[in-house]
C-alpha cells in the first residue's frame, strides 16, 4: 500500500449499503447465505459426535480429547463467521484478519487433530472402508497432499489475496467473500493434516521434510506481516491504523498457531534409533499418520483410536 494515498474506509462502504444486505444480496438471500455455514458445521459436528459415541462403546473406545478438539474447531469457525467477530470484520480490516486466523489456522488444528478420517474408516463397513482407502491412495490425493502443494494452497493463496487486487474483489461480499472463507478453512485443514495429521496417510513425507515446509510457512507469514505493517507491496485499501493492527494479528497469532502445529508434529515423532531393530517393511522413522500400512485393504475396524 502506498503511503499518503487516500483510500475509502470499509466502514463507509458498509454503511452505504441498505440495511440487511451484504454485497448486493437481498435481505432474505443474504440471511440464507449467512446461515448456511453454521448450519452445515452443526450437522458435521453432530455427525462426528454420534460416530464418536458409537466408537466409544467399543473395547478400544474413542478419545474424548479428539471429540473435544473437533468441537472446538467447529466452534471457532462458527464464532468467526457469526456474531461480533463477523460484525467487526465487516467494518474493520483487523476483524478480517482475526477471521482469517480463526478459520484458516486455529480451527484446522482442532479439526485435523480429531482424526476424522480414522473415525470415518472405523465406522464404515469393510467394503466402504476399502473404497475410501482406494480414493485416499489415488494419485490425485497424493499430489494434493504433497507438503509443497499444501503450502502453496494455504500460505501462497494468502500472499495472493493481500498482494494482488484479489482482496478488493472478495471484500465486496457475496459469493467471492464466502468462497474465500471456504478456501481458508479447507487449505488450512489440508496443510495441518499434511504436517501433523494423526490419520494414516500413504507415502507421507518424512518428519524432517515436514518441519522444513512448516519453517517456510512461518517465514512467509513473518515476511508478509512485516510488509503489511510497513504498507509495502500489499494491495489492501484500508486506513494505515487498521493495516498495522491486522499485521500484528497475523504476526503474533500466526506464530502461536504454527508453534502449536509444530508441537503436534514433534510430540508424536518417534525416530528409530537402530535400523536393525525395525521389522520388515518398517519405516526408519515414525510420526503422525506415517504408517507404511496406511489405508490397507483389510476391514476398516483395524484402525485404532
Amino acid at each position: 500500500m502506498r503511503r499518503g494515498r487516500a483510500y475509502p474506509r470499509r466502514a463507509d462502504v458498509v454503511i452505504a449499503l441498505p440495511q440487511g444486505t451484504h454485497g448486493g444480496h437481498g435481505v432474505h438471500g443474504g440471511d440464507l447465505v449467512a446461515a448456511l455455514p453454521p448450519t452445515v458445521l452443526a450437522v458435521v459436528a453432530v455427525g462426528y459426535v454420534l460416530l464418536a459415541v458409537r466408537r466409544g462403546r467399543e473395547p478400544r473406545g474413542w478419545s474424548r480429547w479428539r471429540t473435544a478438539g473437533f468441537l472446538t474447531g467447529v466452534a471457532l469457525v462458527v464464532a468467526a463467521v457469526t456474531g461480533p467477530v463477523a460484525a467487526f470484520a465487516g467494518t474493520d480490516f483487523r476483524g478480517h484478519m482475526l477471521q482469517h486466523l480463526m478459520i484458516g489456522m486455529l480451527a484446522p488444528l482442532g479439526l485435523v487433530l480429531a482424526a476424522p478420517v480414522t473415525l470415518l474408516l472405523r465406522s464404515l463397513s469393510p467394503v466402504h472402508g476399502r473404497r475410501v482407502g482406494a480414493v485416499l491412495r489415488s494419485r490425485a490425493v497424493h499430489l494434493l497432499t504433497d507438503p509443497w502443494i499444501a503450502l502453496l494452497l494455504s500460505v501462497g493463496a494468502m500472499v495472493a489475496l493481500y498482494c494482488t487486487p484479489l482482496y478488493r474483489i472478495t471484500s465486496t461480499g457475496g459469493l467471492p467473500h464466502h468462497l474465500t472463507h471456504l478456501h481458508f478453512l479447507l487449505s488450512g485443514c489440508l496443510f495441518a493434516w499434511v504436517i501433523a495429521g494423526p490419520d494414516p496417510a500413504p507415502r507421507r513425507p518424512s518428519v524432517p521434510l515436514r518441519l522444513v515446509v512448516l519453517g517456510v510457512a512461518i517465514a512467509v507469514h513473518t515476511a508478509l506481516s512485516q510488509l503489511m505493517y510497513a504498507g509495502l507491496l500489499v494491495d489492501v485499501p484500508v486506513p494505515a491504523e487498521q493495516l498495522r493492527g491486522a499485521a500484528e494479528i497475523m504476526y503474533y497469532g500466526g506464530d502461536i498457531a504454527e508453534l502449536l502445529l509444530a508441537f503436534a508434529l514433534v510430540s508424536t515423532w518417534r525416530p528409530a534409533r537402530a535400523a536393525g531393530r525395525a521389522g520388515p517393511g518398517s519405516s526408519p522413522e515414525s510420526g503422525p499418520g506415517s504408517s507404511p500400512e496406511a489405508f490397507p485393504a483389510g476391514p476398516a475396524s483395524r484402525y485404532g483410536r
